[in-house]
């Protein structure tokens, strides 16, 4: 397994657009602060350190999941922490990168 495996950032099956196409929420890993200093519109702030104690409050979301952070390094752990939970996510990368798709 490759770094970029490991990221979260290669073989993708699903893009963005899909995911997106199918009502995915999309969750900010970043502290509060650096999400008030701008993030995606309609994101949800779920800083990392806390998205394990957040994963019921996910599942019952019941939509798919991409998560962002600042580069990606934060929104791969979440999303592993996610996926390893049963939660259909993806890792989005950083957040501008992320938006730009949108």
């Amino acid at each position: 397994m490759g770094l970029l495996n490991i990221l979260g950032l290669s073989g993708k099956s699903e893009s963005v657009k899909d995911f997106v196409e199918k009502g995915a929420i999309i969750i900010d890993v970043r502290t509060v602060g650096e999400y008030r200093e701008g993030h995606i519109k309609n994101s949800k702030n779920i800083p990392l350190d806390t998205i394990s104690a957040k994963v019921e409050e996910i599942k019952k979301l019941n939509k798919p999941i991409i998560v962002c952070c600042r580069s990606g390094m934060r929104s791969a752990q979440a999303a592993s922490i996610l996926k390893n939970n049963g939660i259909e996510c993806m890792n989005g990368g950083g957040w501008q990168s992320l938006e730009s798709k949108l």
